[in-house]
C-alpha cells in the first residue's frame, strides 16, 4: 500500500512540517557548536557533551523500539551495532566537530551534503554496483560548487580551511560508510531502534575518548552558557530531528524527505550569517546552489533508475 493511501493529505502536510523542522534543526548543530568555542569548548568538548545529554533520551527511544519490535539480538548483531556506532556517531561527529573549529557553517553543511554521492562512489568501487552517465554529471556538479567554495573560503580564511575541510570531508566519508553497513541491520533491528543502540556505543566512546586524552574535571568545570547549549544540542539538533524524520518518513517515504532536506544548506548559510556573522557572498552562494542542484539530481536520477528496475 503506498503512502498516499495511507495517509490522508492532512496527516501527510504534517509529515511534511516534520521533515522541514528535522532537516532546520539538525542544521543548527553546527550554529551552537560555533558559539560553544566562543565559549572556550573546543570540538571534543562539543561533542561529549552532546552524547552525554542525548544519552538518556535515545536510552528511553531504544527500550521502546525493543518492545514494539521485540527481535532478539544474535551475536553478531551486537559487534554490528557496535562497528556502525564507531563510524556513524562516534567518528563521524568527532570530525565534524573538530572541522568547525576552522571553517564556515556553511561549508561545513555543504560538505556533509556530499555524503549520498560517496555512497554512490563507495558503492560502485567497492560493491560493484552501477553507476548512471547522469549521476556522474550530477556529482561532478556538486563537486564543483564544493571547489568553488573551499576556493573562496581559502583565500579568505588561511590554510586552516583544508585542514577543516578534511576532516569534515572525513566525517561525511565516515557516514557514508556507516549507510552502506546498515542495509541488513537496519531490516532486523528498525531504524529507530539501530539508531537508539549506536548513539549509545558513540557515547562509550566519546567517553573513553575524553578519558585517555584529556582530565575528567575539564569536562565539569565549563561554564553555563556552555552547559545550556549542550543541552540544546543533544534535545534539538540530536534527539529531535531523529524522531522527526523518523516520523516524516513513517507516511512520505525516505526520497521526499531527503529532497526536504536540501533545505539544510541554504538554512545554515542562513544561520551563519545572522547568529555568528559570518559573510554571505556571491560566490559562496553560487557553489551552494551548484551543491544543492547537483545531489538533487542525484537523488531523483536514483529514484527514476528504481523505478524502471520496478517495472
Amino acid at each position: 500500500m503506498s503512502t498516499s493511501q495511507t495517509y490522508s493529505t492532512r496527516q501527510r502536510k504534517t509529515a511534511l512540517m516534520w521533515a522541514i523542522l528535522g532537516a532546520l534543526f539538525f542544521s543548527t548543530k553546527a550554529i551552537l557548536a560555533k558559539l560553544m568555542y566562543r565559549e572556550g569548548a573546543d570540538g571534543v568538548d562539543v561533542l561529549t557533551l552532546r552524547m552525554i545529554f542525548a544519552l538518556p533520551f535515545f536510552i528511553m527511544i531504544g527500550l521502546w523500539a525493543r518492545r514494539s519490535q521485540p527481535y532478539q539480538m544474535t551475536r553478531n548483531d551486537y559487534v554490528q551495532v557496535c562497528v556502525v556506532g564507531f563510524f556513524g556517531y562516534y567518528i563521524a561527529s568527532l570530525f565534524d566537530f573538530l572541522g568547525l573549529q576552522y571553517i564556515t557553517v556553511g561549508l561545513e553543511r555543504l560538505i556533509l551534503f556530499l555524503t549520498p554521492s560517496m555512497v554512490l562512489i563507495i558503492s560502485k568501487f567497492f560493491l560493484k554496483k552501477n553507476i548512471d552517465v547522469k549521476q556522474w554529471l550530477a556529482m561532478i556538479l556538486a563537486y564543483v560548487g564544493i571547489v568553488l567554495v573551499f576556493w573562496h573560503e581559502l583565500e579568505v580564511g588561511g590554510s586552516n580551511i583544508a585542514l577543516g575541510s578534511a576532516l569534515v570531508f572525513g566525517s561525511a566519508l565516515s557516514y557514508a560508510t556507516y549507510l552502506l553497513m546498515t542495509g541488513e541491520l537496519v531490516k532486523r533491528l528498525g531504524a529507530t531502534r539501530l539508531v537508539a543502540y549506536a548513539m549509545a556505543v558513540s557515547t562509550v566512546l566519546c567517553l573513553m575518548h575524553y578519558v585517555v586524552l584529556r582530565d575528567w574535571h575539564g569536562l565539569l568545570s565549563k561554564n553555563a552558557v556552555v552547559y545550556g547549549y549542550s543541552l540544546l544540542n543533544a534535545l534539538l539538533c540530536t534527539v529531535a530531528p531523529v524522531v522527526l524524520t523518523m516520523l516524516a518518513v513513517a507516511r512520505l517515504g525516505s526520497p521526499i524527505v531527503s529532497q526536504v532536506g536540501m533545505v539544510g544548506p541554504v538554512a545554515t548559510v542562513g544561520m551563519g550569517y545572522f547568529f555568528l556573522g559570518e559573510p554571505v557572498t556571491t560566490t559562496q552562494l553560487m557553489g551552494t546552489a551548484l551543491v544543492i542542484v547537483g545531489i538533487f539530481l542525484v537523488g531523483k536520477v536514483a529514484g527514476q533508475s528504481k523505478s524502471i528496475q520496478a517495472k
